[in-house]
């Protein structure tokens, strides 16, 4: 009977540490970040939406252009050497104290553009399908290989679709 207690207070305790770190792995969910709408890059995290019990944060900022990755600090951030005119890669990785314990959150990313306004997401969509052309030309005229119309042809050329050979 004492055995089966132990077990017992065992599981209850893992219960209770499964459940705590599920609500801490939910609290990095609600946070959010904002850009300005200037030359260069100015971020920040939104602190209304850091749950409350936390006592302070740290936040590690990534942006990346085309060329290069630039690192931040802090809950605002500035980037100078990012122009308007980039493909942007923004990425932060945020650390909540409380007393005695700290939680990570995963790493988040997002691509932006500038839309004249703002810094938007960048998103190329989810393809659902492709679709191709029939563009089905019978002309019986000749074309080489760069698509230009010949009169005689000589070596490889296109003609109604189809690829020929004539020497």
């Amino acid at each position: 009977m004492e055995h089966l207690k132990k077990i017992n207070m065992r599981i209850l305790i893992m219960l209770l540490l499964a459940t705590q770190i599920q609500a801490q792995i939910n609290s990095c969910d609600s946070i959010t970040y904002w850009t300005d709408q200037g030359q260069g890059l100015h971020v920040g995290i939104d602190t209304s939406t850091i749950p409350n019990g936390f006592d302070s944060l740290n936040i590690y900022w990534g942006v990346c252009n085309s060329s290069l990755c630039y690192a931040g600090s802090g809950i605002n951030s500035f980037f100078g050497q990012i122009t308007t005119s980039d493909t942007i890669k923004v990425c932060y990785n945020i650390i909540l104290y409380t007393a005695n314990t700290f939680e990570t959150c995963p790493e988040y990313c997002d691509s932006l553009i500038y839309d004249g306004f703002s810094w938007v997401l960048f998103s190329m969509g989810n393809p659902v399908g492709i679709v191709e052309i029939q563009n089905k030309i019978n002309n019986n005229k000749m074309y080489d290989l760069f698509g230009r119309e010949i009169l005689r042809p000589k070596g490889l050329y296109i003609q109604n679709n189809k690829i020929k050979y004539e020497r």
